[in-house]
């Protein structure tokens, strides 16, 4: 394993001009982008995952440049910047000069440590942009935003707080009680001010930031330390957040959070991470003796393991990993906070592409705050149902902030109080309701993968019943007996739907499986039961005289880009390889209106479930080409595309397809190599359903290893390997 994950490591024997230029480095939940500049300055741009401000912002932490003296010879031949995938750390020779960068993997310290031969002086500068009270423009997320006309408030970024102290620089940002609170606006506008009372005020009185610190380093001035002048400099620098804290309490933590982390534990960090890479891995390659096939699979063997590496990086905090950017966004050179789609918002269908592939590489512990955030919003998505609807059940808009409420601006600046219709304004959000189904389903494979039973009692079980209840309540049935889905919107594109395939499609495809979980309480298998029976088929139209799946039995108002007729194949696998009705899939992928792999366009994923092989192969090789999906120099650091960069979403499709081309799951079926090119040699360990683990190898065309565990599983294995079409 060590051998061959190095050979992924990242080098670069040139300094960076700018942030652009940078690589990822943190633990999950403090993370930082470093660079090194062309006057031999070290940055780093530090970023935590909980660092959320009063507008509800994810903000960085603040900026750190260190200065060596004497400058050390940047020339031709004498640097160059390591990023070391197995010892998760960045590591920089500069003639005769080593810097060694790493964030602990259990800790929130990152740690930089400078060798020298010869004795050098060490400056470090926090530097800061939030000096001054500003008004920003807002992003589409943003609490403020006004998508028909001027914002109703402005929007204003506070400065942050530099504390005095005599050996450390310690800065913070402090969410004060601003009038208008965006909070309290964004709550009372959708009709639910009668909650805040009652839950905790997620922003106000959230204190975070950082303290830098290091022996034999002295403080000039309340923003740089300064060493002494000696062949060996350790630097640590901390973050926290805390919530509710007052700017004492705040400063007394962290000062502690020094003093018990005073020294690096190498060891811990070192075993984390080894138990992170062994878990699963995915490497390709190419024998020489095909030449015809002339793409590298190397490229995209790197483009999964860094996208995976990124993950790791920033997916272990109090909240998701954020779609527009992750902990590695890097703004503008004016204001490095900004990410296009704004700070507050999830956007559902953007975020599950990220953690999807999670399931398979055995990194539950990434997915896990996913769910979380969802679960912890349960109380008041019901509240919301009943306000909006007078009944019971839960559903989840596409678009919220961390505690629940929907996006301002997709709700619209109409107060409840005077809606004749309490939906989002926005239509491209406004009927949007598939994503609790989706996310029931995702919280289903999650059990079935661990068989944990307090992920069934402590999230799906609670979502799923309110869900469910859901979509019984708000739909009535017609004289048939079937439920009439409408109005309705098949996701953002088709705007204005009767029974969308995708709700259709995720009913047919979860309420079975609900329906078998183990502990299922009786009166909740009964709704499953009556609903699953009451669900109308699955939309069908003809396209050159040739029957293929609709997004909807009526549809019209086309406005986004998406492939509705295609969720029956994938996340909801009614359609697939080794299924009924294969061929008619196929037909529905060939016929599909948008043609796309980049982004959260999901044509790799459903090429991969349908078993088109060289689509799928086609499809990813574009997709982790660097040269045309980044023009950072981090080679996974993908284009803003829809989002924001890095894309996010962009490496959790290009994962979660490779995932299916080499192996699928369904119920206790496991299908080996159902879309992988023979040509390909791969080495692979990935997770399947009842805690099993799959290892292979596969070269020349011919399996040379396979281990199954537990052993018994074997008998549940089906090899599809299939010769060059």
């Amino acid at each position: 394993m060590t051998e061959r994950l190095d050979s992924y490591n990242v080098t670069w024997t040139s300094p960076s001009q700018d942030v652009s230029g940078s690589m990822p480095l943190g633990n999950g939940d403090l993370a930082a982008n470093v660079w090194v500049e062309p006057s031999g300055d070290l940055l780093l741009l530090l970023a935590k995952s909980d660092a959320w401000d009063e507008n509800s912002s994810l903000l960085k932490l603040g900026r750190v440049r260190l200065k060596l003296d004497p400058i050390p010879d940047l020339s031709e031949g004498r640097f160059e910047q390591t990023l070391r995938l197995e010892q998760s750390d960045i590591l920089i020779r500069i003639d005769s000069i080593c810097l060694k960068i790493w964030v602990e993997a259990q800790t929130p310290v990152l740690w930089i440590e400078i060798d020298s031969s010869t004795p050098v002086t060490c400056r470090a500068t926090l530097e800061t942009w939030r000096n001054q009270p500003r008004t920003v423009k807002t992003q589409t997320g943003d609490l403020f935003k006004n998508l028909t006309g001027p914002d109703p408030y402005p929007t204003i970024v506070h400065p942050d707080q530099f504390l005095e102290d005599p050996d450390c620089i310690i800065c913070c940002h402090h969410n004060g009680t601003d009038e208008p609170d965006p909070y309290v606006v964004n709550m009372r506008l959708q009709g639910l001010g009668s909650l805040i009372s009652s839950l905790p005020h997620p922003l106000k009185a959230r204190t975070f930031g950082t303290c830098i610190t290091g022996e034999g380093f002295s403080k000039t001035g309340q923003d740089t330390l300064i060493s002494r002048t000696r062949t060996r400099h350790q630097l640590r620098i901390l973050g926290l957040t805390q919530h509710p804290s007052t700017v004492d309490q705040w400063r007394t933590s962290i000062k502690d959070l020094t003093r018990r982390h005073a020294t690096p534990d190498r060891k811990s960090h070192e075993q984390w991470w080894k138990y992170f890479w062994e878990k699963s891995h995915i490497f390709i390659s190419s024998p020489s003796k095909i030449p015809r096939f002339s793409e590298p699979p190397q490229v995209v063997t790197r483009a999964y393991l860094l996208h995976r590496w990124m993950t790791a990086c920033c997916g272990r905090g109090k909240q998701p990993i954020k779609f527009n950017g992750g902990l590695f966004s890097y703004g503008t050179a004016e204001d490095p906070d900004f990410r296009r789609w704004g700070g507050p918002g999830f956007w559902f269908q953007n975020q599950r592409l990220i953690y999807w592939p999670m399931l398979a590489n055995g990194d539950f512990d990434l997915f896990e705050p996913f769910v979380r955030m969802y679960r912890d919003q349960l109380d008041l998505q019901k509240y919301r149902t009943e306000q909006f609807y007078h009944h019971s059940g839960a559903h989840y808009p596409e678009t919220v902030t961390f505690w629940g409420s929907e996006i301002s601006a997709h709700y619209g600046w109409t107060p409840f109080e005077q809606r004749s219709s309490p939906e989002a304004e926005s239509k491209y959000v406004r009927y949007h309701f598939n994503s609790g189904i989706e996310l029931c389903l995702m919280i289903s494979c999650w059990y079935e993968m661990t068989e944990n039973a307090s992920i069934l009692h402590e999230y799906l079980i609670p979502i799923a019943r309110e869900v469910i209840e859901f979509y019984i309540q708000h739909y009535p049935k017609d004289s048939t007996g079937k439920i009439r889905i409408e109005p309705s919107q098949a996701l953002e594109s088709w705007q204005n739907v009767t029974n969308p395939l995708p709700d259709i499609a995720g009913l047919r495809y979860l309420l079975p499986r609900l329906i078998k979980l183990p502990e299922i309480e009786p009166a909740l298998k009964t709704r499953c039961s009556g609903l699953l029976e009451s669900l109308p088929s699955l939309p069908f139209r003809e396209e050159l005289g040739i029957r293929v799946l609709a997004p909807g039995e009526q549809y019209s108002e086309l406005k986004n880009t998406e492939n509705p007729e295609l969720y029956s194949i994938f996340p909801y696998r009614l359609h697939g390889v080794g299924k009924p009705d294969l061929e008619l899939a196929r037909q529905t992928f060939v016929a599909r209106r948008n043609v796309n792999h980049t982004c959260w366009h999901q044509d790799d994923i459903h090429a991969a479930y349908l078993g088109l092989t060289y689509t799928a192969k086609a499809h990813v090789v574009r997709r982790a080409s660097s040269d045309c999906h980044s023009d950072s120099r981090f080679p996974v650091f993908w284009n803003a595309f829809n989002d924001w960069i890095p894309d996010m979403d962009h490496g959790g499709v290009l994962q979660l397809a490779i995932q299916a081309m080499l192996m699928q799951c369904e119920e206790d079926q496991i299908l080996l190599f159902p879309a992988w090119p023979t040509e390909w040699d791969v080495d692979f360990k990935l997770y399947a359903p009842r805690n099993t683990t799959v290892s292979a190898k596969l070269q020349g065309g011919k399996i040379v290893s396979l281990k199954i565990l537990p052993e018994s599983r074997i008998k549940d294995v089906v090899c599809m390997l299939r010769l060059p079409e």
